[in-house]
């Protein structure tokens, strides 16, 4: 499980035209999934510390510096964002390959897994459209970009 967290000013996600979230001050999380990512791994160890990890990162800034306080302390929303391409593999040629990518009904699962977990864990949660071709629009406060990989933590 990989994401790229985005501090922002303000957020949004479009599909045709159509706005689907839309979040203020807070995190814009690009979520993807490996081929070694199951769908058991939900609510478990792994699973349980990313998801601390995202909420707790101190990105936000207070009276202790600028990147001092956490989404908790801040407040604010998240969006996610479903992004495989995070598991690009651009070792040869020029196009990238997917390969290490999951495939797209375990992806969904966890998507959809990671969402629900998030929603009852953080109050304004928005999403775009798993698998669609989504306009992402946002305004990086900072900017600060932190990457998470569920490997590393």
């Amino acid at each position: 499980m990989r994401a790229v967290l985005q501090r922002v000013r303000s957020a949004c996600v479009r599909v045709q035209g159509r706005t689907l979230g839309e979040i203020g001050p807070g995190i814009v999380v690009l979520l993807g999934f490996g081929g070694n990512d199951d769908p058991d791994m939900a609510g478990g160890p792994v699973w349980n510390k990313f998801m601390q990890k995202l909420l707790g990162l101190r990105l936000f800034p207070d009276a202790g510096g600028p990147i001092n306080a956490s989404l908790a302390d801040h407040g604010g929303g998240i969006l996610v964002v479903s992004q495989f391409t995070l598991y690009a593999d651009v070792k040869k040629g020029r196009r990238p390959s997917f390969s290490k990518a999951a495939q797209p009904e375990a992806a969904l699962t966890l998507y959809r897994s990671f969402v629900a977990d998030l929603r009852r864990q953080w109050s304004q949660v928005a999403e775009g459209e798993f698998g669609a071709d989504m306009d992402v629009s946002l305004v990086n406060w900072g900017p600060v970009t932190i990457w998470l990989d569920s490997d590393n933590l």
